[in-house]
Formats: structure tokens, sequence, C-alpha cells
């Protein structure tokens, strides 16, 4: 079973979704502040993080740049009750691998946190690297190669790097792209693909993303 750790100070909520997520087959494990979330998090315990904002000694942000700066890579549910774009902005690209603000309901939390697993429930017989060209991705340590050189990829673009290089040559739309990185409840109006593909053109080359206009994009 997986262990989901819960980072909230709100007592309330943390007892509905512990009582919750053990009736889903998950194992929970709750703290309060993010010092403690820091702690058990570098232990390396927990498969899955649902990380609060608002916690009482430093805010989520900073956790999940702390966790990301010392290469925790376990997945980070955000949770809050932040919902403008901004604050969404700012933590998928500070590394959250996903952002659901408060109220939500919980099947679709459960949702999302197996979503978010399903990597690593992969088949042993997936490949570790995916490569095309002189691009090499490597799935275990989330970091990609580009002629023979290795780059760092935030979360948000090792995702998006990946969808990429299993469909190479093949024409994606910014609504294929929005629904396997982002989800399907991401606004579609949003230019948030436009933007993730510039960084990722800054990363691997500005050639290697093709522009087909009016439909989407191609690695080429």
């Amino acid at each position: 079973m997986s262990t989901v750790l819960i980072v909230e100070d709100e007592a309330r909520i943390t007892s509905f979704l512990t009582k919750g997520l053990k009736a889903a087959g998950f194992v929970p494990k709750a703290v309060d502040n993010g010092a403690d979330a820091i702690e058990m998090a570098l232990l390396g315990d927990a498969d899955i993080i649902l990380l609060d904002v608002g916690l009482p000694d430093i805010d989520g942000f900073e956790v999940l740049e702390r966790l990301r700066g010392q290469g925790v890579r376990t997945p980070v549910i955000m949770l809050t009750a932040r919902s403008s774009v901004a604050d969404r902005v700012a933590g998928l690209e500070g590394g959250a691998d996903d952002y659901l603000p408060k109220p939500f309901a919980f099947d679709e939390l459960v949702a999302r946190i197996r979503l978010r697993l399903r990597p690593r429930e992969a088949p042993a017989t997936e490949p570790g690297v995916i490569e095309h060209g002189d691009l090499a991705l490597d799935l275990r340590t989330r970091r990609v190669q580009v002629g023979g050189q290795w780059v760092d990829l935030s979360a948000r673009e090792f995702a998006l790097a990946e969808v990429f290089l299993r469909h190479p040559g093949q024409v994606l739309s910014r609504e294929q792209l929005l629904a396997n990185v982002w989800g399907l409840d991401f606004d579609p109006g949003s230019n948030v693909v436009d933007v993730y593909v510039s960084y990722l053109r800054g990363k691997l080359g500005k050639d290697r993303l093709e522009t087909v206009r009016g439909v989407g994009y191609r690695l080429v």
C-alpha cells in the first residue's frame, strides 16, 4: 500500500483526510508544520505528499522549494484555499505535480493521488530511458541528457518532455498536452503549454520543438 504524507495544520481536515485515505487503501501519515514535513520527506517514507500552503511556521511553497532543492522527487499535490492563477503557477513552477484548491471533492483527490502514483506502478519491463536522436530521458533519475550533457528540468518540464519523447514526430495539440501534463480540469484557455514549451526550448534547443500553427507542437 502507498503511504501518503499529509501536511496540514487544521486538525479537522487532517482527520477527514486520514479516515478517507485509510478507507481508500492508503497508509496516511500526518504532520502539522513545514519543518516536520521536510524531515519526514527526507526520510523517504512517503510515496506522495499532500502539502497545504498555509502552514504555521513556513509556507508550503518554501517547503516544496527546500525539498526539491535537496533532491526529493516524491510527487507533491498542493492543497490550499488560494485558487488564483498566480498561486497555481507558483506551485507548479516550484515543482508541484498537482494543485487542488479547497474545498475539493474527496473522490477527485483520490483520483489525482492514483494518477500521480501511476508511474511508480509501471511494469518492470518499461524502459528506464526514452531516447530520440541525441536526447535521452532517464525516468528513474528524472533528468534529461542533451548531446551528452545532463540538463536539469523542473517536475513540470520533465513531464512535458516525457510526453514529447513518447510521441516523437507526432503533432500534439495544446489540449492533449494539457490533459497529459496538467490534468483535464486545467483551464483550456491558459497559455501554460506555450510557456513551458518555451522553457523546454531553452534547455533542449530551440529547434527541437516545432510549432505547427493552429494545431500544436511536434518533437523533431
